[in-house]
């Protein structure tokens, strides 16, 4: 990336954070999560919606407005998040079963959406950082086997590498549409991209396995870390 290149794109940047801070979102990566829908139509008026790694809850202010009063949206995270009217959430490690046995209870049924923009804490080797955000992906979809209703609709993260290709023909054997986008929002040098995903299948034949911690230490996961 060239001077230019580099300074628009610390622009665009600055624009979105500024925005965050004056209309009251908590992070910038709202509006990801609003480009997104703006494009796909993810979310509908009384949707049943799941945002695992919701940390600080920029992703849940805008579920909650685009679902309105009959809708509902659970937040899962590592850390606590400062309440939001409206919004229900969990503390907790989303590879640990009981978490999402707790998320299952609350859920009731299964959901219309699960979102994810979990991240691993970068440690600067590309290569562990790509099999970390990896690793998060397949518990993501691994979840989506568990609490997503049949035709229901996934957003996820991921960090594009070698291990990429495997992970989206993963989701592609679970729903009917996927394809990989990468919002406005997001800064033009990272490797993150979106998996937006439609038409889960609900395959009755996918093994259900439960979910154990891998050999990633907890804090070794970061979730939705760009702050306003």
């Amino acid at each position: 990336m060239g001077i230019h290149e580099r300074w628009l794109d610390e622009r665009r940047h600055e624009h979105y954070y500024k925005l965050a801070k004056k209309t009251g979102y908590r992070s910038r990566a709202s509006f990801k999560i609003m480009q997104i829908d703006d494009r796909f139509n993810i979310f509908k008026k009384g949707n049943l919606v799941v945002d695992l790694g919701a940390f600080p809850g920029g992703w849940l202010q805008v579920v909650k407005n685009r679902i309105g009063d009959d809708g509902k949206v659970i937040g899962v995270d590592l850390k606590s998040i400062k309440p939001i009217s409206g919004v229900e959430t969990i503390r907790g490690d989303i590879t640990d079963s009981s978490v999402i046995f707790e998320l299952s209870k609350r859920l009731g049924k299964k959901v219309d959406v699960v979102l994810s923009d979990m991240a691993p804490n970068i440690t600067g080797n590309y290569t562990v950082d790509h099999a970390r955000s990896i690793n998060l992906c397949t518990c993501v979809v691994d979840i989506c086997d568990r609490i997503l209703k049949k035709g229901g609709k996934m957003v996820m993260k991921a960090f594009m590498g070698d291990m990429f290709n495997s992970l989206k023909k993963k989701v592609e054997g679970r729903f009917q549409n996927v394809k990989v986008y990468s919002p406005d929002a997001s800064r033009s040098t990272s490797s993150e991209v979106y998996i937006i995903s439609k038409g889960f299948f609900d395959n009755k034949m996918v093994e259900v396995k439960p979910i154990i911690p891998s050999f990633e230490k907890r804090n070794e996961f970061a979730k939705k870390g760009d702050l306003v």
